[in-house]
């Protein structure tokens, strides 16, 4: 576990009088984590989905509602916690464009949610030889802001 995000998990808890949670995770989104990790903080981007695929193949398990993650920078430095309200597994032509805006990126339009995930997701599968398809299943994430590492 990298020691910066365990210390930022450990003082956020301590300052608060609730419970801590059991558990999190420590990640960094894929594509660009700098711009991704600021659009979260700026309330922008409240989902994001990735190919079940990759947790098969890593044997990684599925988000869930309250699981709890501390967003990194592309230093692997902590710079937010979120909290996972909602999982839906979905065919990735199936997404609704609700969910593509709300991921955050680009001009915020569903075109350009779909142009650069299978722009991603295409590049992610032949680095592993395998064919991207429309209808590939994605594991779509609802989150909330919970704090900001200031």
């Amino acid at each position: 576990m990298n020691t910066a995000a365990q210390s930022y998990w450990n003082n956020f808890w301590a300052s608060k009088n609730q419970v801590k949670p059991e558990s999190y995770e420590a990640w960094q989104f894929g594509a660009d984590p700098d711009y991704l990790a600021q659009l979260v903080i700026d309330g922008v981007k409240t989902a994001t989905c990735s190919g079940l695929i990759f947790y098969e193949m890593e044997s990684e398990p599925l988000p869930a509602i309250e699981d709890y993650s501390v967003i990194l920078n592309s230093n692997d430095e902590p710079m937010a916690i979120i909290k996972t309200v909602k999982v839906d597994i979905m065919p990735m032509n199936e997404v609704p464009e609700e969910f593509a805006i709300a991921e955050g990126e680009g001009d915020r339009t569903y075109q350009y949610w779909k142009d650069a995930h299978v722009k991603f997701f295409t590049n992610e599968l032949q680095q592993m030889e395998m064919d991207f398809k429309e209808d590939m299943l994605l594991v779509c994430e609802r989150f909330e802001l919970i704090d900001v590492n200031r």
